[in-house]
């Protein structure tokens, strides 16, 4: 588990696959590069599209849970998005805008945020900056803070396509710091992010000559669900601070938490930022409003020189000015938003969280259970006889070659094979038939590990490979310590059943083994 310095920074050669690229002599090396820039969620992705789940045109085709989608409220924003009210059409929305958004938009905007972000005084328009997606905002605010072969700062597991956004443009790589699920020293939960631990990376960049410009926080986190607590969105920024590193804060999620339990907190609702001059805040309508398909993007930061940095950028990333005032009427529709469609939203999220988690427990499978986001990080490295990023390669094949997408722990940067991604928020009857093939994957993967068992019983497990039971996670709830006491029985003996269920100690130890 402990890389190699050099092997902490992304390798970029990981991202390609050499022994299908043919190097085209009509593009650059810069451009070759491009061409052959990707891993297994883009190979993953391009198999859906060419076999895409139809319930009655391909019944047979791949059910997508690999790609972070609301598919649940097509019909509130299909309703919303063709009202009258949509559909003007000025001159002014077919002319050249503001390269930062028309001033109506950012200004529209900036009342969203001051309301859903709770900020303690009202957001200014002329600190916001409108982009196709948040993709184009890491791609130009890696442009502008960093020079090529520079450095950001993100904790893994972490969304995979930043690595994408800020390096094809930029020439930025990323300094992981890798977090693991062992509950140890001072963290509370799996995968826990603290200030020492970005320190720690810091310092191993720098004593390799990486010059880091930057920290990343996603809040809440993809692909774990966390949402980070006021106090530790506090250290991470004065960490930052103390080194002088801008802050990169993406809540494209901040509405998508969907449990009455978990709170989350926006930066922008801080009573006073560390260094407001290096933390800028994006946001995006793409998950909170279930339309992936609109690239809107948002930036909030009150550096000026960032901002028209950003802005100049804004000339190959700007957003249609239909779409403009379409999103700026959905984002003034506040009665709408709260009365009917976030509701509506957060009890579809929390039924379809329900199902797969339950499902999950059923087959004794280990999991973060967060509240937030639209997804579910996996434990599957009982599954794994030799737990290595090979086999965890393999079993993503295995579940694509029955028709359903995951995405595995390595396109995140996970530090410990085994660990999958799963979306759950789909229609029903697609959750349904997709655990069903996820349910037969497992069922025959655990078979064949047994029988190899069979043959080989005095073959010990491989080094470093813990008992299941030692680092089974299964988390009701985030809980601080202090409220650990107020689990109720059947959360404990939920805890239980399904320790037992995930425990591979029976099949090993058997009555003739002991003979």
């Amino acid at each position: 588990r402990l890389r190699p310095l050099a092997k902490r920074r992304v390798d970029m050669h990981s991202f390609c696959n050499p022994s299908s690229f043919q190097r085209s002599p009509y593009l650059s090396a810069r451009g070759n590069f491009a061409s052959a820039f990707q891993g297994s969620s883009e190979e993953g992705y391009n198999a859906y599209h060419a076999d895409k789940y139809d319930e009655d045109k391909n019944p047979n085709g791949i059910i997508n849970f690999g790609t972070s989608e609301n598919k649940l409220c097509f019909d509130l924003m299909s309703k919303r998005l063709t009202q009258a009210d949509m559909n003007l059409m000025d001159p002014s929305l077919l002319q050249y805008p503001d390269w930062k958004g028309h001033l109506f938009l950012r200004e529209e905007v900036a009342r969203f945020l001051t309301y859903y972000c709770k900020a303690p005084a009202p957001l200014k328009a002329e600190n916001v900056i409108v982009l196709n997606g948040c993709g184009s905002l890491f791609s130009a605010l890696a442009t502008v803070l960093c020079d090529p072969g520079e450095a950001i700062l993100i904790a893994t597991p972490c969304y995979g396509g930043i690595t994408q956004s800020i390096f094809l443009y930029g020439n930025v790589k990323l300094v992981y710091v890798y977090l693991d699920s062992k509950i140890t020293g001072t963290s509370t939960r799996p995968f826990q992010l603290t200030a020492e631990k970005l320190e720690k990376a810091l310092q191993d960049a720098r004593a390799e000559g990486v010059t880091v410009r930057a920290l990343i926080l996603l809040n809440p986190q993809n692909p774990l669900g966390d949402i980070y607590s006021l106090s530790e969105l506090r250290d991470y920024l004065e960490f930052a601070k103390r080194h002088e590193l801008h802050v990169i804060v993406d809540e494209i999620y901040m509405l998508s938490v969907f449990d009455e339990s978990a709170t989350f907190h926006s930066v922008l609702g801080m009573d006073r930022l560390p260094d407001p001059q290096r933390t800028h805040v994006m946001w995006g309508i793409t998950k909170d409003f279930a339309v992936s398909g609109i690239r809107f993007g948002t930036l909030y930061t009150e550096n000026q020189d960032v901002a028209n940095a950003v802005a100049s950028l804004c000339y190959f990333h700007g957003v249609c000015g239909p779409v403009q005032h379409k999103v700026a009427q959905l984002l003034r529709d506040r009665d709408w938003i709260n009365q009917v469609y976030l509701r509506a939203n957060h009890a579809r999220l929390k039924a379809a969280h329900t199902y797969v988690t339950d499902e999950l427990k059923t087959l004794g499978v280990p999991f973060l259970n967060r509240n937030a986001g639209f997804f579910v990080w996996i434990d599957f490295r009982k599954y794994l006889k030799t737990g290595t990023f090979e086999e965890e390669l393999l079993l993503w094949k295995r579940f694509l070659d029955n028709k359903v997408l995951l995405s595995c722990g390595k396109a995140f940067e996970c530090s410990e094979p085994g660990w999958f991604r799963i979306i759950f928020a789909d229609k029903t009857h697609r959750l349904q038939l997709g655990m069903q093939r996820i349910r037969k994957v497992l069922e025959e993967r655990e078979q064949e590990i047994l029988a190899e068992e069979k043959e080989q019983p005095c073959q010990s497990d491989q080094d470093g490979k813990a008992d299941s039971t030692d680092e089974v996670i299964f988390v009701s709830r985030h809980q601080d310590p202090l409220c650990a006491s107020n689990s109720s029985l059947g959360d404990l003996i939920g805890l239980l059943q399904q320790q037992m269920r995930s425990s591979d100690w029976l099949q090993k130890n058997t009555a003739e083994q002991f003979a």
